[in-house]
């Protein structure tokens, strides 16, 4: 039995859960939600699975409409949120009845929201994952964005008390973000004044940046070779193509690529690039292997003490 029906998709609404891992080998990549730490706490506010698949809407423009009684909670970008035409919190869990419809406007700061249900949307896996990929066509309902006249399914639960994030413990969204690199064994093919050149400029997010990568335009950056023998891509590998315009990748990346890469961006920050829009800025800044696994212990650390609170009457 179907619990929500699409009536708006908006410009990119993909069902997620935290993505297919152990499949490279195979040619499918991870997928998975952009901003990891948003998802996360869409499905603890309502207390499911870590991995309880949800719906990450990019810049939303999209309306649901419940066809039971169910409980769901938005994350991620701000934007409007309406019930029935009256406006709702974000970051709190949120009854819907029958025949309730669900809106989120276009987002103002950041670009991923994230809406989750409770129990977490009835979705079977491919390969290990409902994570959807368009690319491949794997995961979701039929491997692609979701459309008007889709129905979504939910696995059965039991209400919980309503929650809520104060604004305090919620993640910030602005419109520029600084990018911790960890230089990789390709950094020495970089001139010194390349590296410089990189790690001292600005740069700005184009529109061809989407969930394989972000795209960046500013000051060009040489390297000594011109490509490499194609190898495996981690996320948030940042390749320099022949153009010098260094490329980010993300969730949907391909799983090898021959463009020579200057370092690999820390994961946490990944995620505050992967909410920033066209038009916005993002530096880098080198940081040592020890460094970025000091900042990950303190990021998880803090996430956890991100604890929910019985949401104001």
């Amino acid at each position: 039995m179907s619990s929500l029906e699409v009536l708006q998709p908006g410009l990119l609404s993909l069902l997620q859960d935290q993505g297919r891992f152990a499949q490279a080998a195979i040619g499918l990549t991870t997928g998975g939600p952009m901003d990891s730490l948003a998802a996360s706490l869409a499905n603890r506010l309502l207390q499911n699975a870590p991995n309880a698949t949800l719906i990450e809407a990019s810049f939303g423009g999209i309306s649901l409409r419940a066809t039971k009684n169910l409980q769901i909670a938005v994350t991620g970008a701000t934007l409007p949120l309406s019930v029935n035409g009256a406006e709702k919190a974000l970051w709190s869990v949120i009854d819907l009845a029958a025949g309730d419809e669900l809106s989120l406007g276009y987002s103002t700061t950041g670009c991923r929201s994230y809406i989750a249900v409770r129990g977490g949307f009835a979705i079977p896996e491919t390969f290990g994952s409902s994570s959807t990929v368009v690319r491949e066509g794997i995961g979701g309902l039929n491997g692609g964005r979701l459309a008007v006249g889709d129905t979504l399914p939910t696995n059965p639960s039991d209400a919980v008390q309503r929650l809520w994030l104060p604004p305090e413990m919620r993640p910030k969204y602005h419109h520029r973000a600084t990018v911790r690199v960890i230089p990789g064994y390709q950094h020495k093919y970089f001139p010194r004044l390349e590296q410089r050149r990189f790690f001292d400029s600005d740069y700005t997010v184009t529109d061809r940046s989407d969930r394989m990568g972000y795209r960046l335009e500013g000051p060009v950056i040489n390297c000594d070779i011109e490509g490499i023998l194609s190898e495996g891509i981690a996320p948030g590998a940042i390749q320099i193509p022949a153009d010098g315009q260094p490329i980010v990748l993300l969730n949907d990346r391909q799983t090898i690529g021959g463009y020579p890469k200057i370092g690999c961006a820390l994961s946490l920050d990944c995620a505050a690039l992967a909410q920033l829009r066209p038009g916005d800025t993002v530096t880098f800044t080198a940081i040592s292997e020890h460094s970025a696994h000091n900042a990950l212990h303190l990021a998880h650390a803090f996430e956890r003490s991100r604890k929910p609170e019985p949401a104001p009457q």
